[in-house]
């Protein structure tokens, strides 16, 4: 079943990383421009941050495998109704579709290897397997993506969705009657977060198109979103943060980690495919340095682990990332890019595989009794807004110039952020 759960999420990863590298493409066929493609890639991420939460409430209030399964095929499903979109409009509001979905999926897989691996030393090895298994779509994706982009257009991308949707299921056959944990649900949270990221994202773009007036409204109406949000949130019967939580110091420390990796890859896999300009397959080559490592370095990252527990390899990821994104800002800039520039992703690979699977671990383990599913949706939507936040910044800031160099610059300072942020966390099982 470790499998099934592992491609229910490589499923997940897939449709992000397969859609980076036919951005290109999707400008040419709809038509658009960096700012559609942008919003491709928010709207996905956007939905998937805002209901992550609901997500994690739904698997722990109605049973991690029922929402697994339900999530996955209604997946499977969607992904071929944004194949067949007819213009942006629809696409969007079909990944739109296709992040609630995601949603499901996520957290509830989570919570279904805590069932399965009770010890701790049981859990760290599949997390790891998860973690590779999951990660070669960071391989594959943009392999296959610009291989499909390539023979069929971008449409195919999408496609590839449903027969994976089907393996998963079939895979996952078997019932575990995880235990439930019964929560009322309180939808005004989750509307909220849902529309701060999309005033955020609106802020961030409409600055990259120096439309001042439109930014400076739509930053107000981030801040204004925000605190109502907090403020319902904080009077919920139901809130986004469970009280256990809310002074658990390890978890949050987990929290903002998975936001700052997804903003620096995220920024990887959208300004890439932009910058370099090649064909779609050869940029899937190109990015194969990171994505490998993304699928293979997390089975050594377990012995890493449990050798000398998670902050470690968390703190030699956060500093191969930085690295990492430096040396690609510099390979833009100066004439050896194939050779730097493969450096570079070398080092964001190495970035993404130490940090990933210890900083999940380092979560589960902290999580109180019955709240793993709600720290999965918690983690995750923190991650996927690091995204959405990281692709509206590379596509507002890619239509200035020299915005290629800035992007890589300002995401390799927000892993030293990162970095920085781990000097005073204790380990797991302290709060």
């Amino acid at each position: 079943m470790l499998l099934g759960i592992s491609l229910a999420y490589f499923m997940v990863l897939l449709d992000t990383t397969v859609l980076a590298v036919a951005g290109p493409d999707l400008i040419a066929a709809l038509p658009t421009d960096v700012i559609g493609v942008g919003w491709a890639t928010t709207a996905y991420t956007m939905a998937l941050a805002a209901a992550l939460v609901l997500g994690g409430s739904l698997a722990d209030r109605l049973g991690a495998d029922r929402v697994f399964r339900v999530a996955s095929a209604g997946f499977g499903i969607v992904s071929l109704a944004c194949a067949v979109a007819p213009n942006l409009g629809t696409l969007l509001l079909g990944r739109a579709v296709l992040g609630l979905f995601a949603a499901g999926v996520v957290p509830s897989s989570m919570a279904l290897l805590a069932a399965l691996y009770a010890k701790p030393d049981d859990r760290t090895r599949a997390i790891s397997w998860w973690a590779a298994i999951s990660g070669a779509a960071m391989a594959v994706g943009p392999v296959l993506g610009g291989w499909l982009v390539e023979l069929s257009g971008w449409r195919a991308v999408f496609v590839i969705n449903a027969p994976l949707a089907v393996v998963v299921l079939l895979l996952c056959r078997k019932r575990l009657g995880v235990a439930r944990h019964p929560r009322v649900i309180s939808p005004i949270p989750h509307l909220g977060l849902a529309a701060t990221l999309a005033a955020l994202t609106l802020a961030i773009t409409e600055a990259g198109q120096l439309h001042w007036a439109t930014a400076f409204g739509a930053g107000c109406a981030t801040l204004v979103l925000a605190a109502v949000t907090v403020r319902a949130d904080r009077r919920s019967v139901a809130p986004l943060v469970p009280d256990v939580l809310r002074r658990n110091r390890p978890v949050w420390s987990a929290f903002a980690w998975g936001t700052l990796v997804n903003y620096a890859l995220t920024t990887v896999l959208f300004a890439v495919p932009l910058v370099v300009a090649e064909g779609s397959l050869s940029v899937g080559i190109t990015l194969l340095p990171m994505t490998v490592l993304v699928a293979v370095n997390p089975l050594l990252t377990g012995r890493l682990v449990r050798r000398f527990g998670p902050l470690v390899p968390i703190r030699l990821g956060f500093a191969a990332f930085a690295i990492g994104l430096s040396a690609v800002a510099v390979a833009l800039m100066g004439d050896q890019r194939p050779v730097v520039l493969a450096a570079g992703l070398l080092g964001c690979g190495l970035g993404v595989s130490w940090t990933l699977p210890p900083l999940v671990g380092f979560a589960v383990s902290n999580a109180p009794a019955g709240a793993t599913g709600a720290v999965g949706g918690i983690l995750n939507a923190m991650r996927q807004v690091g995204a959405t936040v990281g692709a509206a910044t590379a596509g507002a800031v890619l239509t200035v110039q020299a915005g290629g160099v800035v992007v890589f610059v300002v995401a390799a300072g927000l892993c030293v952020v990162g970095l920085l942020l781990t000097v005073r966390v204790s380990s797991p099982g302290s709060s």
